[in-house]
């Protein structure tokens, strides 16, 4: 299904996020998942930035855009993964060459397969994650 952007909708009304222009323009690849507290309805509240972001490059707000969320995760498949994480979660994803894993920042414990998210249309036999966890 595609979202009336134009855009494959892998999670059903995601909302938006903001993410690095380095991003967007192809210049890094995704490396940093924040979650904050929503700050409009259509806020979903991830920050995300690439690996080569820096303070300076960070500290200058036209180098951040709003996007779909689902957009986002075209440039990173491993962001539908994360989309119902906690707010306060802040993340980093590993690509070693072989596997791409995200990883709590603070602790370094990778976050299990079964604690990402799965949109419905990937789901199989019906079971699901508890999203109250």
């Amino acid at each position: 299904m595609k979202h009336r952007t134009g855009t494959p909708e892998f999670i059903p009304k995601a909302g938006a996020c903001i993410l690095s222009k380095n991003v967007i323009e192809g210049k890094g690849r995704v490396r940093w998942m924040v979650r904050e507290k929503s700050v409009i309805p259509q806020d979903n509240g991830w920050r995300i930035f690439s690996h080569i972001d820096d303070s300076a490059f960070l500290a200058n707000r036209d180098n951040l855009q709003v996007v779909d969320f689902n957009q986002a995760c075209l440039f990173e498949p491993a962001l539908i993964g994360i989309w119902d994480l906690p707010v306060g979660s802040d993340l980093q994803i590993v690509d070693d060459g072989r596997t791409v894993e995200v990883v709590e920042t603070r602790t370094g414990r990778v976050i299990p397969r079964e604690e990402l998210y799965v949109p419905p249309s990937r789901r199989r036999f019906g079971r699901q994650r508890d999203p109250k966890r």
